[in-house]
């Protein structure tokens, strides 16, 4: 009887790394403690900002999500004005460059 569509059998848990993931990740780990681990990152973030940026890139979630009931407010503000709209924000955020102050 064939098995049906979506049963796993067999294979380690979903999410699991294989053990070559496992070992590479203690290993690079263990090669940043010893260089200086959280100071070392600082200096490189310092001394070579693209070289960090790129390691960003690579341990941050490439999605962002939010509470269904309460979705996220994306808002792009250039600061410059482009009509009555941004002219009525700038009123009630008592800005003149776009920017809220606060208050």
């Amino acid at each position: 009887m064939p098995v049906p569509k979506g049963v796993r059998i067999g294979g380690r848990a979903k999410g699991t790394p294989n053990k070559v993931t496992a070992d590479l990740k203690g290993a690079i780990l263990g090669a940043l403690d010893k260089v200086g681990g959280q100071a070392y990152l600082e200096r490189v973030a310092k001394e070579q900002p693209q070289v960090f940026c790129s390691l960003l890139g690579k341990v941050l979630p490439t999605t962002l999500a939010g509470d269904p009931t309460q979705p996220l407010a994306i808002r792009l503000v250039s600061g410059v004005t482009r009509g009555e709209e941004d002219s009525e924000i700038q009123r009630v955020n008592g800005s003149t460059n776009g920017h809220a102050t606060g208050h």
